[in-house]
């Protein structure tokens, strides 16, 4: 489930794009309890919103019709090009298969339209000490092997970094994609106070020599790659991604 926090940032990302004023057709996949599109619609009346969800037990949005779809299994049930924007908060690390997923949210983008995804940052300092002390990163831990609930954290099964997340977007047809955090992690400051220097004394060597060695580092992966030590990534709880489906 998405937090308040979430969908400020997720309703600034889509402002850079459509100004308060302006009209567009939205769709929130994964709607829960329908709060973005409440909170989207109390920023600018114009909008026409349609949500969808794996079920509308959750859904408390009176007047406000949403589509039942496991996207484990189906397609989302509309149109080519029918949406300005799409958004999907805390939504991908949920599916078996996220590039499908990114494929087809750009298949019901009109060109030029853009979509907003959130997903729990897994490279913040946090996570990466979790992951090594514990094997699992931050809101990705045990799942218990029936009987899960789906929308809660027994419901992450894809973790997905922000490198990733990125290269699935540019390799499904998007472009112009822009990273944002909902918040800083207060509990990372103090840890990244003192790990800083080690980290970057690291990240060097490392990047010397996959870009000597193992030749994976070239001129269309550099700049990504060297935001992944950046303070938002470090220190963000939650990655905030923009694309815009290229025209």
């Amino acid at each position: 489930m998405s937090t308040e926090t979430i969908y400020k940032a997720t309703i600034k990302a889509i402002s850079k794009y459509y100004p308060i004023r302006d009209y567009f057709d939205h769709l929130d996949i994964g709607a829960g309890s329908g709060d973005l599109i409440k909170n989207l619609h109390n920023t600018n009346q114009g909008i026409r919103s349609f949500a969808c969800d794996y079920t509308d037990s959750l859904f408390e949005l009176p007047n406000q019709k949403i589509d039942i779809v496991d996207l484990n299994k189906n397609r989302l049930p509309y149109q080519d090009a029918a949406f300005d924007v799409v958004t999907a908060t805390e939504v991908i690390e949920h599916l078996e298969n996220p590039r499908e997923f990114l494929r087809d949210i750009n298949r019901v983008l009109k060109p030029g339209g853009i979509c907003v995804l959130s997903t729990p940052n897994i490279l913040n300092l946090n996570s990466r000490l979790r992951y090594l002390w514990f094997g699992f990163a931050e809101l990705f831990g045990p799942l218990s092997i029936a009987g899960r609930k789906i929308e809660s954290c027994s419901g992450h099964i894809s973790p997905i970094s922000y490198f990733y997340l990125y290269h699935g977007l540019k390799e499904s047809g998007f472009d112009d994609v822009a990273l944002d955090i909902d918040k800083i992690q207060r509990s990372g400051l103090a840890k990244l106070i003192v790990l800083y220097f080690p980290i970057k004394l690291k990240e060097v060597l490392i990047k010397r020599r996959e870009l000597k060695k193992y030749k994976t580092i070239d001129l269309t992966n550099k700049n990504i790659i060297n935001k992944i030590n950046s303070y938002k990534i470090l220190l963000g709880r939650t990655i905030i991604v923009t694309a815009r489906k290229e025209i």
